[in-house]
């Protein structure tokens, strides 16, 4: 359906789930009409129902509707059932953000009234400034899965995507599949009887991928460059011989795995000394043994060996400093109880003892650390004072049931070190390096060189070669909501280059980054944005006649998705969006804008609201709530009908990050009391679905307070709360709290003047 030249714009108003019964639905009609200046204004008791579906529809094909305002249920509700291609869509949430918070009762039928008609008022607004979102669908785009890394994670995810019938590109490092897996002995136990350690299958797996026609496989290869966006990364890939090969991929999984922790980091520990040896080291001896007496490097067979746990993790060090890693890597446990067995299997009689300060074996663990019990391994919890390494071997520690020191030998010593993500360059780092260097920094062009040559990806992006990391050096995966997801669009990490983990579940996270890696390709051929707004079919536009080339969306686009032209303009890379509208709200001059999302549509909405005088005393709240937290966290509160005040108008937006302060004195100016921001956590421990978002809009809060002194208004009238989704009880004490506030100051003395 092609849509008609002038736009027509209708309102549907429903009365059902209890909304006409307290309601004056005639009353909504006249503000659609009258003020909204909507063509068509119907009202149906069940509008989400088939009928009241295809009246929309009918009004569509039928009569050029082409914008439509339905003041019912919250936008969160009934998402599938307002689904209409080509057509601008607004939501007034007159079910959860008025009927089920305000209280019951005649004494509040006045406000609850003049509530729902501003949500109206406020639908109508924002409607008349959308269009609807043609998408962005390229003619050339490719669906083939770029896997980075050939251990188990990223086997298992070129093996799940290929079963589902996508074609898959593997680049491996070294010259055979298998990764730190193909040097395991034998593997913690994932099926079965939780008892005895299990064959890796390493190798069949290796083989599986080989075998697989949809699979094309590059050993002793690296990638050298990385361009472009989901669906169109244009990828060289080089071999050792020199050849240099090139793939056009849709999305890419990076499973670049782990290094153990050096062990001559911790010669407090005797790291480095002889017959002292990590996981790994060990595995090499039981694999060479192979069901056989272990021995040592030396030769002498094993007749003693004591496991030290945590060695260099969990920030304790072996003595206690504080150095090494911060983190537990999860495995080690289980894994030091399946080496144990490997001694306990071949000779009953080898001692065989592990330290541990705590042991971490959740569910069927229980059942292999039982196992191992039985078969006579000794769990000592203990505090290891010293190791010293040599023919006889001795270990200092304080045993911490016994309240006692003591000092053993053994003829090995095994340390649990921790994995180090192999995520590739820092960017912080990178930035730093980059920035001395084109300063003519001799050491830095260096320094930048030997980064470029640890780079997993190579991305040409301007924020840096790789991923962002954590401050562990995992790359940053959206941990909270969305595992697998990056702030690189179409780039996903699995395993433990994610987070520490253990084989089984780096194979499950393998499986789940293909997954989302298949999601971003049919996501791309549809024209459609990545998480969290995966329907959304919009992308950002810029008037550049009225861009000041200021860099700030280039700057704080949390996925690298603007670049720049040879002009400084900003060049919008739309696949890698995730219509957070973060360069919205950074723009001083309001150029950048979206479809459906805009400094007019929000802005509209906030001048719809009909302000009362001074004499009325009904104050106006604004409050900007985060879509995917905030606003959620309203609704729930609305389902278990908790009550807040009547005089707070709601307008959720895709992320704090958007609003521009352009926003607030615009509500300011109007005469509302105050405005309040609702975003999700901050930091490092950052919950916002747009990783920097809400950290921006704090920034640029807190220099609103010259422009607050200006308009001669108190600090505290704005105000930015962090909120979880599931805070549906606090959020309604903010506001009622916050309303109390506002009471105690007074009307704003800007009421009457906007």
């Amino acid at each position: 359906m092609n849509a008609p030249a002038t736009p027509k714009y209708a309102a549907y108003i429903c009365s059902g789930c209890g909304i006409g019964d307290v309601l004056d639905v005639a009353a909504l009609e006249k503000v659609a009409k009258t003020e909204g200046k909507m063509a068509v204004i119907k009202n149906h008791s069940f509008l989400c129902n088939a009928e009241g579906v295809q009246m929309i529809r009918d009004d569509i094909a039928n009569d050029g509707v082409t914008h439509v305002c339905i003041a019912a249920c919250s936008r969160r509700a009934k998402a599938e059932a307002f689904q209409f291609d080509g057509v601008a869509l607004s939501r007034a949430n007159l079910r959860e953000g008025v009927i089920w918070v305000v209280a019951e009762g005649a004494d509040h039928d006045e406000v609850r009234q003049e509530m729902a008609e501003d949500y109206v008022r406020m639908g109508c607004a924002e409607v008349k400034k959308m269009a609807a979102p043609g998408g962005n669908v390229k003619e050339t785009s490719s669906k083939k899965i770029l896997v980075v890394g050939g251990g188990m994670s990223g086997m298992t995810a070129a093996l799940a995507a290929a079963d589902a019938g996508y074609e898959v590109v593997l680049v491996e490092k070294t010259g055979a599949l298998g990764g730190f897996a193909k040097n395991l002995y034998k593997r913690v136990p994932i099926n079965g009887v939780y008892t005895d350690p299990q064959e890796v299958g390493a190798d069949e797996t290796a083989a599986q991928v080989q075998a697989n026609g949809k699979i094309k496989v590059y050993l002793n290869s690296t990638v050298t460059e990385t361009s472009g966006a989901p669906g169109r990364f244009a990828v060289k890939i080089a071999a050792e011989s020199g050849s240099v090969s090139e793939e056009l991929c849709g999305a890419i999984v990076q499973a670049t795995g782990f290094t153990t922790y050096p062990l001559d980091k911790l010669p407090e520990l005797g790291g480095g000394q002889a017959n002292v040896v990590d996981q790994a080291g060990l595995e090499a001896l039981a694999k060479t043994a192979n069901g056989g007496a272990i021995k040592r490097a030396d030769g002498k067979e094993v007749k003693s060996v004591v496991f030290v746990q945590c060695a260099g993790q969990r920030g304790t060090g072996g003595n206690g400093s504080g150095e090494h890693l911060e983190y537990c890597s999860g495995h080690c446990c289980a894994t030091s109880i399946k080496q144990a067995m490997y001694f306990k299997d071949q000779n009953p009689d080898i001692d065989t003892v592990v330290m541990y300060s705590d042991l971490r074996v959740p569910g069927m663990g229980e059942d292999f650390y039982r196992s191992a019990q039985q078969k006579g391994v000794i769990f000592t919890k203990a505090k290891i004072n010293s190791v010293k390494g040599g023919d006889s071997c001795q270990v200092g520690f304080k045993d911490l049931i016994l309240d006692e020191e003591v000092n053993t030998d053994a003829d090995l010593v095994v340390l649990a070190t921790g994995q180090v993500p192999n995520a590739g360059v820092n960017l912080d780092e990178w930035t730093a390096t980059v920035t001395a260097a084109e300063s003519g920094d001799a050491a830095a062009k260096e320094k930048k060189s030997e980064l470029q040559k640890i780079s997993v990806l190579n991305l040409n992006y301007r924020q840096g070669p790789d991923m962002p990391q954590f401050k562990y050096g995992f790359a940053d995966s959206h941990f909270i909501c969305f595992p697998y997801e990056t702030r690189r669009t179409g780039i996903y990490a699995a395993g433990p280059t994610r987070r520490p983990m253990d084989m089984f579940q780096a194979t499950e996270d393998a499986t789940g980054a293909a997954l989302k890696a298949i999601q971003a390709v049919e996501n791309v051929e549809k024209g459609r944005a990545a998480h969290p707004r995966a329907w959304d079919l919009s992308f950002p536009k810029a008037r550049l006649e009225g861009c000041t080339q200021c860099k700030r969306c280039t700057v704080e686009c949390p996925f690298g998705a603007i670049d720049e032209d040879e002009k400084r303009f900003p060049v919008f890379n739309e696949e890698r969006c995730r219509r957070c509208g973060t360069c919205m709200g950074a723009c001083p001059v309001r150029v950048i804008s979206f479809e459906n999302y805009s400094c007019d549509t929000v802005g509209m909405q906030v001048k719809a609201v009909n302000v009362p005088d001074e004499f009325e005393e009904k104050p106006r709240i604004l409050i900007l709530a985060c879509e995917n937290d905030a606003y959620p966290a309203l609704d729930m509160a609305g389902l278990q009908r908790m009550t807040y005040s009547a005089f707070v108008r709601v307008i959720p937006v895709r992320c704090l990050g958007s609003v521009n302060t352009i926003w607030i004195t615009d509500a300011l100016n109007s005469g509302y009391d105050g405005v309040m921001m609702m975003g999700c956590k901050k930091g490092d421990d950052y919950q916002c679905h747009f990783v920097k978002g809400s950290e921006m809009a704090y920034y640029r809060m807190s220099k609103i307070g010259d422009t607050l002194k200006q308009l001669g208004l108190e600090e505290e009238r704005v105000q930015t709360q962090e909120v979880a989704i599931t805070d549906n009880a606090r959020v309604v004490k903010l506001i009622n709290d916050y309303v109390e506030q506002l009471n105690e100051m007074g009307p704003s003395p800007m009421k009457g003047f906007g």
